[in-house]
């Protein structure tokens, strides 16, 4: 398999990923095998490669692990994985991605869908698979991918953020994927709710006040000190720095996580919801 090219369009991951394609031919030069060779030696076409050493095409870790295989090129080839890692998903996501790693502390408000880090494979899938204009399938599966991988921030051994999320209720009831997916979310909510790092909290729909109604938001508190707040609405995404609108977020915040259950009654409330017929 081969990803598609969907994340060429930024400076960063075109740089990265042309610098593994010259370093693929060249190997492949070494050995004294035509493109044509090549792909039969490791089970891809001839067009497939060229688009590899063009770098027009990601190589997934596969062909890298099979490419190594076929030029003995004793696991050198197989360590520029890590160097694809990051750029095989959008520059959108590995933005986000890395304020995460820089976090000390991440608060998250929703009142759209369940928080990306907190969602299950198949909510994810459903949660893309109902954007309109659709995804292809291709898109759908990287943006699935993606937003995967940044889970490994809540579930790693290492040192984590402080994680606090509020969801409000509505992103518990909506349905994407149908029942059971829903089901085994809330399922996966309670198991997140476990995580000494991790507090959830749900902001009921018959709570009078929510300081939350203009929609979703993040306060992220970073290593270096400073605080940042992250909003993500249609068809673009914003880093917020200025102090005053940093500081109008995390007083907001502050609210919101006072008007929700706490993380106790919260994870109580959602045990009843999957009681519920």
């Amino acid at each position: 398999m081969i990803d598609g090219d969907s994340c060429l369009d930024d400076e960063e991951a075109g740089a990265v990923v042309r610098a593994v394609a010259r370093q693929l031919k060249l190997w492949r030069e070494a050995a004294g095998l035509t493109q044509a060779e090549f792909g039969r030696a490791i089970g891809y076409g001839e067009e497939l490669v060229s688009s590899v050493e063009r770098g027009r095409r990601i190589p997934r870790p596969e062909y890298l692990d099979s490419a190594d295989e076929a030029l003995a090129a004793g696991g050198r080839i197989v360590a520029m994985k890590e160097e694809l890692a990051e750029v095989r998903y959008p520059k959108k996501v590995r933005d986000v991605k890395r304020l995460e790693a820089e976090a000390v502390e991440i608060c998250s408000y929703n009142n759209s869908v369940v928080d990306g880090l907190l969602q299950t494979e198949e909510y994810a899938r459903a949660v893309f698979g109902s954007r309109r204009p659709p995804f292809t399938e291709e898109e759908l599966t990287q943006q699935v991918a993606a937003r995967t991988a940044r889970q490994q921030i809540v579930t790693s051994a290492a040192a984590s953020p402080v994680l606090s999320f509020v969801q409000c209720e509505s992103t518990l009831r909506r349905p994407y994927g149908g029942t059971m997916v829903m089901r085994r979310q809330l399922e996966h909510l309670l198991q997140m709710g476990e995580l000494r790092s991790v507090d959830i909290q749900v902001m009921p729909l018959a709570r009078e006040g929510n300081a939350g109604v203009d929609g979703p938001f993040r306060v992220l508190r970073l290593k270096d000190g400073t605080t940042m707040g992250y909003n993500e609405v249609q068809l673009t995404s914003r880093a917020i720095v200025e102090p005053k609108l940093v500081q109008v977020l995390e007083i907001r915040y502050g609210i919101i996580r006072a008007q929700a259950l706490t993380p106790e009654e919260s994870l109580a409330f959602i045990e009843k919801m999957l009681g519920e017929p």
